[in-house]
């Protein structure tokens, strides 16, 4: 037995195995999950025509930049917002404890207006340079406003003109406050009030730092994922992960042997490799997904079984182990890489084409198969090298393999 081929093989096993039996869960979940594994609410929103402003490109690109920017204010952990077709917008609010207010901040316009006493718009929510909430006189939360520098010389001079007259206050034509003004005003700032708390003084002041939407935005779509259900939905797709992944092992060992133990061996690296991958490129796991990382195992697997056949044929045909474990990767090599490379080339079109949900799938899929082909082709090989190589079994049935009507030297 050559024991510097056995020493590589056994390294390369314990290895993988600790590095998976150590790191898989944790790793698992670490990666961020959607809203049909940990719940949350999922929002279609669509921007519609108005009299005063009509939906083209640029308008909905900018609509996408200022719910991201309300979105982030809100502090919401891994939100996702992407646009759909020409005037749709998804959000997915992971996690959200009141659904109903932050549909409504996201899709509220927050458009902004000082008039004076005739009804004239003197300031908009574009004068502003920041506004913040804070409890002020007799505990009252009020959002405190301050103009850039424009804006501060447009408020002053509104003040001045209306000493002892009422200027309104108006967000999206509801009117906010409508205070008397009693003196010039002219360090730039000024206050909101009427807010019942501080949450909700709070709310209105994103509303008002991150802009008004350009166009008017309506709320097609709601569909919330109680945390109960999302964790149903976690642990059954861990239940069916684990029985494929087991029932695939099992298939390779009994049909395989020896052989079977090798892609075993190598799909565990596989699958810390795909949960690696997903970490690292901040990819959202949904259920989907997961489908897609199941499919995989099974594609990967698919490769092992195209090589171990052609395997056994070139044994049956009389060649060594070694000579018949490099021929039969070297034959199957061409189709397994065709195969895969069509699969990639669907899951492509689906990423493309599809939305939420399919274009995880088709992200975890194209993953998948690119690793498993790194995994059934490369570590797979090497392995079955260093095991044969160590001449500790030179029977061909413990591959799999009824024993060659002759050998050819």
């Amino acid at each position: 037995m050559r024991w510097d081929s056995m020493t590589k093989f056994l390294v390369m096993t314990f290895a993988i195995i600790l590095g998976f039996a150590f790191y898989a869960k944790p790793v698992a979940f670490s990666i961020r999950q959607g809203l049909d594994l940990q719940g949350g609410t999922h929002v279609v929103l669509q921007a519609v025509d108005t009299p005063d402003a009509k939906v083209d490109n640029d308008a909905v690109d900018r609509v996408v930049k200022i719910i991201e920017r309300r979105v982030n204010e809100l502090g919401l952990t891994e939100p996702t917002i992407q646009r759909q077709g020409k005037d749709r917008i998804i959000v997915e609010l992971p996690g959200v404890k009141d659904p109903d207010k932050a549909i409504a901040m996201l899709g509220r316009t927050a458009l902004l207006e000082f008039k004076d006493v005739s009804g004239k718009t003197v300031l908009t929510g574009k004068d502003l340079k920041n506004s913040k909430a804070h409890v002020g006189q007799n505990n009252q939360a009020v959002v405190g406003l301050e103009f850039n520098e424009e804006g501060a010389k447009k408020f002053a001079s509104l003040t001045a003109q209306n000493i002892g007259k009422p200027i309104s206050i108006l967000l999206d034509g509801d009117v906010l406050t409508s205070p008397v003004v009693q003196e010039v005003i002219t360090g730039g700032n000024a206050q909101i009030s009427g807010s019942r708390n501080v949450e909700e003084a709070e709310h209105l002041a994103i509303l008002l730092r991150s802009g008004s939407l350009p166009v008017k935005v309506e709320v097609m779509e709601t569909r919330t994922v109680g945390p109960t259900l999302g964790q149903d939905s976690k642990d059954m797709s861990v239940k069916a992960f684990g029985i494929g992944t087991i029932s695939v092992f099992v298939f390779m060992l009994l049909f395989y042997r020896m052989s079977g133990l090798v892609a075993d061996i190598a799909l565990l690296l596989y699958i810390m490799l795909v949960l690696l991958a997903m970490k690292y490129l901040n990819a959202t796991l949904t259920l989907p997904g997961i489908a897609g990382i199941i499919l995989s195992i099974g594609m990967a697997v698919d490769a092992n079984v195209l090589i171990f056949e052609r395997f056994k044929e070139e044994i049956r045909n009389g060649k060594t182990l070694r000579s018949a474990m490099e021929s039969g990767f070297n034959k199957a090599f061409t189709t397994i890489f065709d195969s895969n490379i069509t699969t990639i080339m669907a899951a492509v079109v689906l990423f493309y084409l599809g939305t939420g949900p399919i274009r995880g799938f088709a992200i975890t899929l194209a993953l998948g198969v690119i690793l498993s082909m790194f995994s059934a082709i490369t570590i797979t090989r090497e392995l079955l090298r260093f095991l044969i190589g160590s001449n500790l079994i030179k029977n061909p049935a413990f591959f799999g393999c009824a024993a060659p009507k002759e050998v050819r030297k």
